[in-house]
């Protein structure tokens, strides 16, 4: 009990036994035994010892039936409260009591100062009385003010016998003058009618445009004055004590409102604090811009605004992946960067051997063993926490759940506050500074700082500059020195993001750990669908179809259970809609491509997205049309996909009758089919059948591709009108006249000749 210090046993002591309340009813101590009762009316006797001894025993406070209430709670004074003044001048008060007990002033006689011990404080020759009454007959022969200022005016007889007992720390605070660190009372003008008007006016200024100090106290009058009509406005604070009452309560902030009230979110939701990054991969983050270089896109050749996602590393600000998309980028996107982070980067044409993989961890071999072909300089990872905005890619559900399949955290920043992910922020910036700046097509930060025609200046293409910028990303940005982004535990030493991954794989080691193959389509959008027997499934308005879909086992429901029971798992790419793709049930590993109903049986259709698949039913639906079969759909997507390239391919009258806008749409569906084909992996062929390769073709090619589809589709139909009948040729008009005699006269009506002659003219 010692530590737990003196248990007062009385009557209405409330004491915590196994987190139940107890109260002492009665104390028998001739018996050694109590008396406890708990809140419910159970009345237990136990003996001293057994409370005493109880492992689980908590004292409760007293409670005041009446009285005024309790001082506010005070944590306990040390030395650091003190002053280098206040300190000094309790190490003099200190020193006369170690003097009047021991007779030295620094309380030991090998620590003794010249002149010590002096005769009346002899400790061989006084009583330690003698020396205390000395002491006060010193301090009373004090001269008066310098008394007063060390604070020795009062240091008595009492006062000494009171302090005997302490030392060290306890006798310098004892000898501290309480006033110095006395608790603070408060604001007495802050009643309990003010205080409701002040945390009124916070509330209200959380949701209004930022306010002075002088108009949130004018708003404070407004409200004692409404609210509280009968009290006095003298009492009111002054403004003065209402801006000290608020730095105290609310600090100064400094925040504009809408960033303090995505802050206040912030701290509502959880999401505060910082996080300490020590190991590559730990934080990922991750954000887009418009790239400010014009590009050619390569169906028209028109210049183009592309968009740049760059993933960064925080620990080493590496950029172990990046994306180049038309216009804006998609969840898909996204989730393909993520997956390109995880996977090394092969070495491109023209890259010399100060570009393959250096790091000393992992052999280049055994990396190139591994994968497959040699591997750049470039680390992967798999990233452990990602960092995004609000933005709708990296919000979308899709993306959220590629995150969660890679095993992922998610830690999206605040809204408005780009603090939350400075680093790649200002990434942005450098890479302007370092790479874009140089290129033809720059555009500046701002329309003011803009050329005099980019556009005509814009040169590259989507591919040559995804070219240039992984090559500068792999031999400079990787082995830039870096300045204050230097680690903390390397003082004066130079490094760039290269040298951490290697100090990094030296320390913790390195994992090879790629993505599965079919991570692709595990990323992509859900439909939880049925099986038609003839039709196939349908997606968003398309019927899609296979021959394997045919097979019996895909014509019964499936054997899903859960919330979509019975129905098959189908995916889709939003950039290419000419395809879906199906998991085989029996062979997680295998899926099947259902191809549009409505692609032709040779040869292929231009790709479309989401996009024009939207805006192909909605003319469908607008215009009333009813479709029959998806063949006659093809021909209405024929016409949208032909309203952007001109009958003659004429170039001159292509960029009259089609606007760039259109324009820029279609090149930006063709490119979203590329780049969808290029993440896809690779379907083993048949060996008597030719893979088709998609390449880039040029804006006379696909013109004189769409119309080589409607012909080919129009060929198609007429064939299949007249499948299964021989054409007759009509006969001529010396044969009909010949069947028949024009001179004869028919005979009369009802007799059996004109019979005979009218079954001999038909």
């Amino acid at each position: 009990m010692a530590a737990r210090g003196f248990l007062q046993i009385a009557p209405g002591r409330r004491v915590a036994l196994n987190g139940i309340e107890w109260t002492i009813e009665a104390v028998h101590g001739q018996y050694g035994r109590l008396v406890l009762t708990d809140d419910d009316g159970r009345t237990e006797t136990r003996s001293f010892r057994w409370l005493i001894n109880h492992p689980d025993l908590r004292l409760l406070p007293k409670a005041e039936a009446s009285g005024p209430p309790s001082p506010v709670a005070q944590q306990p004074r040390t030395l650091a409260d003190l002053t280098k003044d206040q300190l000094e001048r309790a190490r003099l008060r200190a020193a006369h009591v170690l003097e009047a007990e021991t007779g030295f002033r620094e309380g030991h006689p090998a620590r003794a100062l010249p002149g010590e011990p002096r005769p009346a404080y002899d400790p061989d020759r006084t009583t330690l009385t003698e020396r205390r009454r000395s002491k006060a007959a010193e301090m009373e022969a004090l001269f008066r003010p310098e008394a007063v200022r060390l604070g020795l005016q009062h240091l008595s007889y009492r006062t000494l016998m009171r302090l005997s007992g302490l030392s060290g720390d306890s006798l310098l605070l004892a000898c501290a003058d309480g006033r110095w660190t006395r608790r603070r009372s408060g604001h007495r003008s802050i009643t309990e009618e003010v205080r409701e008007a002040i945390f009124a006016v916070k509330a209200e200024c959380r949701e209004r445009a930022g306010l002075s100090l002088a108009a949130r106290h004018r708003l404070m009058h407004q409200y004692m004055r409404e609210r509280f009509p009968a009290f006095p406005t003298e009492r009111i604070p002054s403004r003065w004590t209402f801006a000290t009452v608020w730095e105290e309560w609310f600090r100064p902030g400094g925040a504009r409102p809408r960033y303090g009230r995505t802050a206040e979110a912030a701290a509502e939701a959880g999401v505060s604090g910082r996080v300490v990054v020590h190991r590559p991969g730990q934080v990922l983050v991750l954000d887009s811009t418009p790239m400010p270089v014009k590009l050619r896109e390569t169906v028209f050749g028109d210049a183009v605004t592309a968009t740049l996602t760059l993933a960064l590393d925080l620990y080493t600000h590496g950029l172990p992946a990046f994306r180049l998309t038309l216009q804006s980028d998609t969840s898909v996107d996204v989730a393909m960067l993520l997956r390109d982070v995880m996977l090394p980067l092969p070495m491109r044409d023209g890259w010399g051997e100060d570009t393959e993989w250096p790091y000393a961890g992992a052999p280049a071999d055994v990396i190139a063993e591994f994968t497959g072909h040699r591997v750049a300089a470039l680390p992967f990872f798999a990233p452990e926490t990602v960092t995004t905005d609000h933005g709708g890619p990296y919000k979308n559900h899709d993306l959220v759940e590629a995150e969660r399949e890679i095993g992922c955290r998610i830690l999206p920043a605040r809204v408005l506050r780009q603090a939350d992910k400075f680093a790649v922020e200002r990434q942005f910036l450098t890479v302007q500074t370092m790479l874009f700046e140089h290129l033809l097509g720059f555009t500046g930060g701002d329309v003011a700082d803009r050329g005099t025609d980019p556009e005509r200046d814009a040169s590259l293409t989507l591919a040559q500059a995804e070219h240039i910028i992984a090559t500068w990303i792999v031999q400079i940005w990787q082995n830039r020195k870096l300045g204050e982004y230097a680690p903390s535990w390397a003082p004066g030493e130079d490094h760039s993001p290269n040298t951490l991954f290697a100090a990094a794989m030296e320390q913790g080691g390195f994992d090879l750990d790629f993505p599965e193959p079919s991570f692709y389509y595990k990323v992509l959008r859900k439909h939880h669908v049925k099986i038609h027997p003839r039709r196939g499934v349908k997606i968003l308005g398309l019927w899609y179809h296979d021959p394997v879909l045919d097979e019996p086992r895909f014509q019964q429901p499936s054997a899903r259970g859960g919330k979509h029971a019975r129905q098959w798992v189908v995916r889709s790419d939003r950039r290419d809609r000419r395809q879906v793709f199906l998991q085989d049930d029996a062979d997680h590993e295998t899926w099947h491509i259902l191809r549009w109903r409505g692609l032709p049986p040779d040869g292929e259709i231009p790709a479309f997205s989401d996009k024009t698949a939207g805006a192909l039913l909605a003319h469908v639906k607008a215009n009333n049309i009813r479709i029959h079969s998806e063949s006659e759909l093809l021909e209405h997507l024929l016409g949208i996909l032909s309203s952007v390239t001109p009958v003659d391919q004429w170039p001159s009258q292509a960029k009259k009758r089609a606007g760039k806008k259109r324009r820029v749409a279609q090149a930006r569906e063709i490119t979203r089919a590329q780049a969808a084909a290029a993440d896809r992996p690779a379907a083993p062929a048949p060996a008597n059948e030719q893979v088709p390769v998609e390449m880039p073709v040029a804006w006379a090619e696909h013109a004189r591709t769409i119309d080589h589809v409607v012909d080919a589709d129009r060929r198609r139909r007429r064939e299949e009108a007249l499948a299964g009948t021989r054409p007759v040729a009509p006969a001529t008009l010396h044969a009909a006249l010949n069947r028949r005699r024009m001179f004869r006269l028919p005979p009369p009506d009802g007799s059996e000749a004109a019979t005979t002659v009218r079954e001999d003219d038909t």
